[in-house]
């Protein structure tokens, strides 16, 4: 059973930046396509970014293209967000995720493993 934890959350003013940190247990990460998905309150959880289980794919939604970069390192079995220009839309729960390999990146059925979240509030 492969657990995940997210950390790096917390209240930032718009424009500025944060690193979401998500360590993975129980299995090598290398074994998963790994993504990040967001909800806010009162809305359906949302894709956000998602790479390829070598790193070598990676997959952004539209609202966030340019201003974030997901990335992996598997050796140290953890996956990242860094998230530049923050906007006050961006506020939301964010959920690191994990996916058997065979699936769509963007897809959130795809992923069958989920963190716990953690809080992201940019203020205006």
């Amino acid at each position: 059973q492969v657990q995940l934890v997210e950390s790096g959350g917390g209240l930032v003013q718009a424009g500025g930046s944060l690193r979401l940190s998500c360590a993975v247990s129980g299995r090598t990460v290398s074994s998963y396509n790994m993504g990040w998905f967001r909800q806010a309150p009162g809305k359906e959880r949302e894709f956000v970014a998602a790479i390829s289980w070598s790193g070598f794919i990676t997959k952004y939604s539209d609202s966030v293209k340019g201003r974030f970069t997901i990335s992996r390192d598997n050796a140290k079995n953890t996956l990242y967000l860094q998230m530049y220009s923050l906007k006050p839309e961006d506020t939301a729960v964010y959920y690191c995720a994990a996916a058997d390999l065979g699936g769509v990146l963007t897809a959130i059925l795809s992923y069958g493993y989920w963190g716990q979240g953690t809080q992201v509030t940019v203020s205006s």
